[in-house]
């Protein structure tokens, strides 16, 4: 299932998900290394690993080396061009990495162009509307907290793991975690199997959730920051849903003042106006 396009205008164009899609592009053509063995030395030395985060220390050339298969082209090219395989120690292999900045590079770092194309979808069609309620500056800073979050949930239950995370998966789900709680009636065009057709977003947006439950623990995908990041951004969108207090100092100052009288599970974006006793309907607005 992968959907195309939401039915629910904004009132501004929305620059931060575009420079974080145009970001997470940028690096992933123009920074990460093509090369095997320059790209597995690039992605353990910038990307955020759950022992290094525990520890507060880089990777020693033992636990390195370790964590690659001995049969593997990188490790061939690593152990024959620079020798660190063939007679590792404990000094760290990276000396100079950041482990707690990585968590921040992490959110930009993509595996392959199914893993950045499908992140960037989701972002594109579910990010412009929670960007537009909450504003530029706080949803950027959601954005990255729902990233961190993301990384806490996969890290947790495998605190020793010596394997990297990459990828925006964390904090796009953060946000697909707000917008399910704030716009599940928002006619979502997607393609389901093989047709095109027009869904609920709370449809689309539940049956991605379901389905990370479903992953292999042995596919290498870190599922469980994908939940951590959902649930994090659906808990603080039901915390501005039931608290106006909350929901003034969270949203922009437009949608606190305009249509004040709609109906939460009738809303497409703060533009529709359900009174009593009327059928649902769907209005462009302005």
């Amino acid at each position: 299932m992968f959907p195309l396009k939401d039915e629910n205008p904004t009132l501004r164009l929305p620059v931060v998900t575009i420079a974080l899609m145009v970001i997470n592009v940028l690096v992933y053509f123009l920074i990460q290394p093509i090369d095997i063995d320059a790209g597995t030395d690039f992605t353990f030395g910038t990307a955020a690993i759950p022992d290094e985060l525990t520890s507060g220390e880089p990777l020693t050339e033992r636990e390195f080396c370790a964590v690659l298969n001995p049969n593997s082209e990188a490790f061939t090219s690593i152990a024959t061009t620079e020798t660190v395989c063939n007679a590792p120690t404990d000094a760290p292999r990276f000396p100079g990495k950041n482990v707690y900045l990585a968590v921040l590079y992490s959110m930009f770092l993509h595996g392959g162009l199914m893993h950045l194309g499908g992140n960037m979808l989701y972002l594109w069609v579910f990010g412009n509307n929670i960007e537009d309620h909450l504003g530029r500056a706080k949803y950027l800073i959601f954005y990255l907290i729902a990233g961190a979050v993301a990384t806490a949930a996969h890290v947790i239950p495998d605190p020793g793991s010596d394997i990297p995370m990459i990828g925006a998966s964390g904090a796009v789900a953060g946000v697909m975690g707000a917008y399910v709680v704030w716009f599940p009636w928002a006619k979502v065009k997607t393609i389901a199997f093989i047709a095109l057709v027009d869904l609920k977003a709370w449809i689309v947006l539940a049956f991605w959730f379901g389905s990370q439950f479903f992953i292999s623990p042995s596919s290498g995908v870190a599922w469980l920051a994908h939940v951590g990041g959902f649930v994090f951004g659906a808990l603080i969108a039901a915390l501005a849903r039931m608290s106006e207090g909350f929901r003034t100092q969270l949203w922009e100052h437009k949608y606190m003042t305009e249509n004040p009288q709609g109906q939460w599970d009738a809303r497409y974006g703060g533009r529709e106006i359900i009174q009593d006793g009327q059928t649902p309907s769907w209005h462009p607005g302005p």
